[in-house]
Order: structure tokens, then sequence, then C-alpha cells
């Protein structure tokens, strides 16, 4: 390949991971609290967010981008690609990533929160100081896997026009008539981007093992 082709595709990637990055920093918070609202029992607020996060989980994730960009500028929320691509990331890892956060929430220990509260703890410290350090631990594993997940569904952003590694490898590929050379490196950025994420979880996995005094595996 030329050097012009490998930039489109690296351009591609930049795409990919400024999309990832972006939406892993909304939709991991998003979730947490959307686990938590849920784990309060609010009335109606339980069960309007359970029906979100169902049927956002049971839709097709092409379907949810091409709602979000055709079908959402009917109620006044008109979006180019790109935002439309991050909402759409966003909402859908938001919701998969509230049921590992709600999991981890009902596997919590509620005598340690009540003996917390007990003690004069406020909620709020409670949470960040007990419930929180013990469920993101639980989490981590579970919540990288679906980060990987986030990053393998970016290509399918491509429909509304967003040009990601595989929309410009297809491009490259259209160009040149040789489609293997452009695939194969779209593949390999794909496979050191989901390298890092298992490798930071790796790391950080470790030196929790090493602050608890345990072994690591």
């Amino acid at each position: 390949m030329t050097w012009p082709a490998i930039r489109t595709i690296l351009d591609g990637a930049l795409v990919t991971a400024a999309l990832s990055a972006i939406s892993i920093l909304l939709s991991l918070p998003m979730g947490l609290l959307l686990a938590l609202l849920r784990w309060r029992r609010i009335p109606v607020i339980e069960g309007l967010l359970a029906a979100f996060v169902t049927i956002v989980r049971a839709t097709p994730f092409v379907t949810l981008v091409l709602f979000v960009y055709f079908v959402m500028p009917a109620i006044g929320l008109e979006l180019d690609p790109v935002p439309a691509a991050i909402l759409a990331l966003t909402a859908n890892t938001a919701a998969f990533s509230s049921e590992i956060w709600r999991a981890a929430l009902q596997a919590f220990p509620r005598d340690q929160r009540e003996a917390a509260i007990a003690f004069g703890m406020t909620d709020t410290k409670v949470f960040t100081r007990i419930v929180f350090p013990q469920i993101w631990r639980a989490s981590l594993g579970p919540l990288v896997s679906e980060v990987t997940i986030l990053l393998k569904c970016t290509p399918a952003v491509a429909v509304i026009g967003v040009v990601e590694i595989t929309r410009a490898a297809s491009r490259v590929g259209a160009e040149t008539y040789e489609p293997l050379p452009p695939f194969l490196l779209a593949t390999l950025i794909y496979t050191v981007l989901i390298a890092v994420l298992v490798r930071s979880q790796r790391v950080i996995e470790r030196r929790l093992a090493r602050r608890m005094g345990l072994t690591p595996l």
C-alpha cells in the first residue's frame, strides 16, 4: 500500500479511538448512575429505567444508530454523524454496563452499608468510601469486556457516514482493487487497541492484588 492509503486508514483509526474514548468516558458513569437508581428501587423511575435498559439491549446496534440519526430529528434532536455515533455508542454501552454495575451492587453485602450508616456515615460517604471501591474491583473484568465490544461496534456507525477504520479500509480497497492489505492493517489496529485495553486491565488487577496482599493471577 502507498503512504496516502495507510494515512487514510490511520485517520480512520483516530476517529475510532476518539469515538470509543468519548463513549467510554460517558457511558460507564451513566451506567453506574442507572444501576444506582434502580438499586434504590425508586417507584416509577425504576420501571422506566428498566424499560430503557431492556429496549436498548434488545435493539441491534445498527438499528440504534439509524434511530438516533434519522428518527430523533422528528422530535427536535438533529445531530451530525459524529455526535449521533457518540450518542448511540454511549446509550448502548451505558445500558449493558448498568447491568454489570447492578449485579455488583446486588452482590454487595448490605450489612456493611447498614453498619456504616449506624456509625453515622452519610449515604454519600458510604458509597464513595465503602461501596464503590468494592464494586468497581468486582466489575473491572466485565466492564473491560464491554468496552472491547464497544470498540468492535464502531464499524456500524459507517451507515451514517462516519469514516472509521473499517470504512476507511473499504475505501482504500475499492480504490486500489486490493482489499486484503488495507483490511489486514485495519485488523492489526483493532488488535492493538484491544490489547491495550486488556493489558491495562491486567496492570490494574496486579496493582490491586499487591495493595490488598493477594497473589496476582
